[in-house]
């Protein structure tokens, strides 16, 4: 079921991103010669042109026929594409006449630049074309969360429903706030909603912030003996939350950078599994979906952001991890990667329950902005966390088709499956306008070197570079397939 949701899923990404690149190309009277889902090298599943007024198929095709070549048409007949679909389900491509990509090189284009061609188009036109694949991406993801909102709803957590409280903002640390505090009122206002206590918190400038604080007292009863002396009695341990105010020192709008995407707080993740990633080391030493971790190396600690952290601090060693299985404290050796991972998927806290949420319903006009909100913290978030890829061994992260498959359920979701489409349409957006020769963000930036100096690259120039992109390509799609395979024998 996980390879029918991942090739159904990636085909409408590749299928969407290239009618990005064919609207435009159309749009600007630029001839595409052939438009496939998947790839066709040697054979094709289906092929269909419309040409003499009606539509022509071909079904397992090794050779399109003469009578179908453009040059062989009828002028009315000849900007037609060939529309196909290909036996090797690994992507697709839109064929633009006149311009060097994966399909063609400088020799195959024709000696004399043509008005329908990409190449005779001017700089700002063919910007439009090459983005359009990105453009349609990134909606397709707002859409699709759009829709999600608008057909499921959104659960939304109330401040004092997060059981572990929430990480801050070293900025706000210095505040006087502390990791694991809930708050409760600003300037004596009750705060409920989680969005808009932190709308009010960054925006009005509160002077005072009453939180909910955990303390932890132990308690100790005396008594005397016969000759006066002082003996302990008793030790009882507790703990205790309290009402406690915080200053603000300074305003949030002045200490917090608008350029830094860190948010002031967020509730604190229960680290419970929810699957294995292939060759996990958790799963092999024993644990199974459910089990709630709450000590590492005899520490207690509960939270994602702690446990996280000592992992970090234990890669390439064997931790002892004790969770809660059933209501029964158990306690497992495991070996942590070089990454500081032990190959766990948690559940989320309020889309699998562990929380208590406030479900709210939107009609599809109020949830256009809730999935444009929720689409771009989505990116955010990813760029962000490739910071990682630049570590010592932050390589062993990559993954491949085997990880991207890993994402989805073993059984069928609709939830799931859109909501694990939007992401790697978010995901497909990004890393097409990285400037890599052979991605659309390569054309990107050679086109827009062209508008700013006004010199255009030359075609050879341009073949060189896009072989060059390619054969990297190929090597990142190498090692991260080789990191899946390697996973799943370890």
């Amino acid at each position: 079921m996980k390879i029918i949701a991942l090739l159904l899923s990636l085909s409408l990404l590749v299928f969407t991103h290239e009618l990005g690149h064919f609207f435009f190309a159309r749009l600007f009277k630029t001839r595409v010669r052939r438009f496939y889902l998947f790839f066709n090298w040697k054979f094709s599943i289906l092929k269909a042109k419309k040409f003499g007024g009606k539509w022509h198929f071909l079904f397992f095709n090794a050779k399109t026929p003469d009578e179908w070549d453009e040059k062989n048409l009828a002028p009315e007949d000849q900007d037609n594409t060939l529309w196909g679909i290909g036996w090797i389900p690994l992507g697709g491509y839109c064929d633009i006449a006149g311009m060097i990509d994966e399909t063609k090189s400088a020799d195959d284009l024709e000696s004399e630049p043509q008005p329908w061609e990409y190449r005779s188009k001017k700089a700002w036109q063919r910007l439009c074309i090459i983005s359009g694949g990105v453009l349609v991406n990134f909606i397709s993801a707002l859409l699709i969360y759009s829709c999600m909102f608008a057909h499921w709803g959104k659960n939304e957590l109330p401040l004092r429903n997060a059981k572990l409280g929430y990480d801050y903002h070293e900025k706000l640390l210095a505040e006087g706030f502390q990791n694991g505090d809930i708050i409760y009122a600003l300037d004596g206002e009750e705060m409920i909603e989680d969005d808009k206590t932190y709308e009010k918190l960054l925006l009005d400038n509160p002077n005072t912030v009453s939180v909910l604080r955990n303390f932890h007292f132990s308690d100790t009863a005396y008594s005397y003996n016969e000759d006066s002396s002082l003996v302990t009695m008793s030790i009882t341990e507790r703990d205790t939350t309290m009402l406690c105010d915080i200053e603000l020192k300074h305003k949030i709008t002045e200490i917090v950078d608008p350029q830094d995407s860190k948010p002031l707080f967020a509730y604190r993740r229960p680290f419970v599994a929810k699957d294995f990633a292939p060759g996990s080391a958790a799963k092999k030493a024993g644990m199974q979906p459910g089990d709630s971790v709450v000590r590492v190396n005899g520490k207690p600690m509960a939270c994602y952001t702690e446990i996280s952290g000592e992992l970090a601090n234990s890669k390439d060693k064997t931790i002892v991890i004790g969770f809660i299985r059933n209501g029964a404290y158990d306690s497992v050796a495991v070996d942590v990667d070089g990454s500081g991972k032990i190959g766990v998927y948690l559940m989320d806290p309020v889309e699998d329950g562990l929380f208590e949420v406030t479900h709210i319903d939107y009609n599809f006009f109020q949830a256009i902005p809730v999935g444009i909100s929720y689409g771009w913290n989505q990116l955010v978030t990813y760029t962000k966390s490739l910071k990682i890829l630049f570590t010592k061994d932050g390589y062993k992260g990559l993954g491949g088709f085997g990880t991207l498959g890993g994402l989805f359920p073993s059984k069928w979701n609709w939830y799931a499956f859109w909501s694990i489409t939007a992401f790697l349409a978010i995901i497909l957006a990004f890393m097409n306008v990285i400037p890599i020769p052979g991605l659309d963000g390569g054309h990107i930036l050679f086109t827009l070197w062209e508008i700013i100096t006004r010199r255009k690259p030359s075609e050879k120039f341009l073949e060189i570079s896009q072989t060059i992109g390619m054969l990297l390509l190929l090597a990142l799609l190498i090692l991260a397939n080789g990191n899946d395979i390697l996973r799943f024998f370890k």
